[in-house]
C-alpha cells in the first residue's frame, strides 16, 4: 500500500448487523431502529460508518470528519455494464443507508462516459445509459433511503459537460503530475491487470477517476477494496498540490463468486452470482449448486453472503430444518454459525435452503417492481438483451 498504514476494523458484531429490514416484511432497508443523526454522538456516527469498511485510510481523520461536519459527502460510484448482482445491488443499499442514517449525504457517481472510455457496451452510450437507469430502478426498489435529498444520482457525461472548465484542468494537472507506471497500477479499478494491453482511454481513465472525488467535493470515497488504489493516489495528490484535508477511503469487502475459487462475481458468467430480478427458482438452483463445501468457512462463499448480506439485513439467519437433525436454529452473530458449521452441527443441505430463502425475501420487491412496473421492465427485456463486453 502507498504510503498509509493498513487499519484493521475493531468494530463489534451487532456493528456489522446494523438494523435492516427487507420490504417483504413490510419496512425498507434503513436504520430506523437508531437515533437520528442530529441525536448521534460523533463516536456513534463513526461506529456506523467504519463498519461499512473492510479498510479505512484513516480512522482518526475520519472521526474528526464526523466530529466537525453534520454532513459530510461520500461519493460512490459505478459503470453501468450489465445486469446488476447482488453485491452491488444489496451490499450498495446497505452501506448507503448506513451513510445516510449517520447524516451523510452520498453522491452515486454513474460512470457512463467511464464505462465508454473502458469499452463496456462495445462503448455504446445510449446502451450504457440505459442499463444506468435500469440499476437506478432497482436501487429504488430494493429499499435504497431515497427521501430528502439525501442521495444524488449524478450522470459524470452531464455534471462533466455542465462543469468543463472546473473538471478538465484538474484531470491535466493529476496527469502531469503523476508517471505513467504509477498510473497503470490503477489498472484494477477497470477491471483490468498491469499485464493488460490497455488502450489510450484506459490510461486517461484513473486521472478521471482521481479528479472525480475532488469534482464532487467528495470527504469519504465509499467504494470496493479493487478501487483503493485510485483512492491512494487521489491522498497522494493532495501531498504534491499541499492539501491538508484528504479525502478518507473507506473500501468495502468484494464478495466472491459461488463457484470455488471466484475472488469476485462476474457479470459474464452467470453461475458466479445472484442478479437482483433472478427468479426464484434461479436463486434457488444457484445456490443448490453453489461451492460449500462441509465444516469449512473460510473461502466459502455460501458463508460470505450470509456474513455480508443475510446478517446485515434481518440481523439474524434463520435455519429451519427436522427435529432429527436438529431442529430450527437463528443466528445472530456471524461467529456463532461458523462454529456451528465447522463442528458439522449445521450441514450445507440445511443452510443452504435457509440461504435460499433469505436471498428470495429481499429480491421479492425488486421482482414485483420489474413485472409491474412498464418502464422498468421495459428497461430489464433491453438490458438483458445486450451482450456483456470487456
Amino acid at each position: 500500500m502507498e504510503n498509509e498504514a493498513d487499519q484493521q476494523n475493531p468494530l463489534s458484531n451487532e456493528l456489522d448487523s446494523l438494523s435492516v429490514k427487507s420490504q417483504a416484511e413490510g419496512a425498507s432497508p434503513s436504520s430506523s431502529s437508531c437515533p437520528t443523526e442530529n441525536q448521534m454522538s460523533p463516536e456513534e456516527r463513526f461506529r456506523i460508518v467504519r463498519s461499512i469498511g473492510e479498510e479505512c485510510i484513516q480512522e482518526d481523520e475520519l472521526l474528526n470528519l464526523l466530529t466537525k461536519k453534520p454532513q459530510p459527502i461520500c461519493y460512490d460510484g459505478f459503470e453501468p455494464s450489465g445486469r446488476m448482482h447482488i453485491a452491488q445491488g444489496v451490499m450498495k443499499t446497505i452501506s448507503v443507508n448506513k451513510m445516510t442514517s449517520a447524516g451523510c449525504k452520498v453522491k452515486i457517481w454513474i460512470a457512463d462516459w467511464f464505462a465508454q472510455l473502458n469499452n463496456k457496451m462495445n462503448g455504446d452510450l445510449k446502451k450504457i445509459q440505459t442499463v444506468g437507469r435500469y440499476l437506478i430502478e432497482i436501487w429504488k426498489a430494493v429499499g435504497m433511503d431515497l427521501a430528502d435529498n439525501k442521495v444524488e444520482f449524478l450522470w459524470s457525461s452531464e455534471e462533466i459537460n455542465s462543469r468543463a472548465h472546473e473538471y478538465w484542468p484538474l484531470v491535466m494537472d493529476i496527469a502531469r503530475r503523476n508517471k505513467l507506471p504509477r498510473i497503470i497500477r490503477c489498472s484494477q479499478i477497470m477491471g483490468r491487470t498491469e499485464q493488460d494491453e490497455l488502450s489510450a482511454a484506459q490510461i486517461f481513465y484513473p486521472c478521471m477517476q482521481c479528479a472525480d472525488i475532488f469534482f464532487l467535493k467528495a470527504d469519504i470515497c465509499q467504494l470496493g477494496m479493487d478501487q483503493r488504489k485510485v483512492n491512494v493516489l487521489a491522498r497522494e495528490y493532495c501531498d504534491d498540490i499541499k492539501r491538508k484535508n484528504k479525502p478518507i477511503i473507506l473500501s468495502h469487502h468484494m464478495l466472491p463468486g459461488l463457484q470455488q475459487g471466484q475472488e469476485k462475481m462476474s457479470k459474464s458468467d452467470p453461475s458466479s452470482s445472484i442478479f437482483m430480478e433472478d427468479t426464484e427458482a434461479e436463486v434457488n438452483l444457484k445456490i443448490k449448486k453453489a461451492y460449500c463445501p462441509p465444516k469449512i468457512a473460510e473461502g466459502n462463499p455460501c458463508l460470505e453472503y450470509i456474513k455480508h448480506i443475510i446478517l446485515p439485513w434481518f440481523n439474524e439467519f434463520k435455519v429451519e430444518r427436522p427435529a432429527d437433525n436438529g431442529g430450527d436454529k437463528t443466528f445472530k452473530s456471524f461467529e456463532e454459525l461458523v462454529v456451528d458449521y465447522e463442528s458439522g452441527d449445521l450441514h450445507p443441505g440445511d443452510l443452504k435452503p435457509a440461504l435460499s430463502k433469505s436471498l428470495n425475501k429481499i429480491l421479492q420487491p425488486v421482482r414485483d417492481h420489474f413485472n409491474k412496473d412498464a418502464n422498468a421492465k421495459d428497461l430489464l427485456k433491453r438490458v438483458k438483451g445486450y451482450r456483456v463486453s470487456r
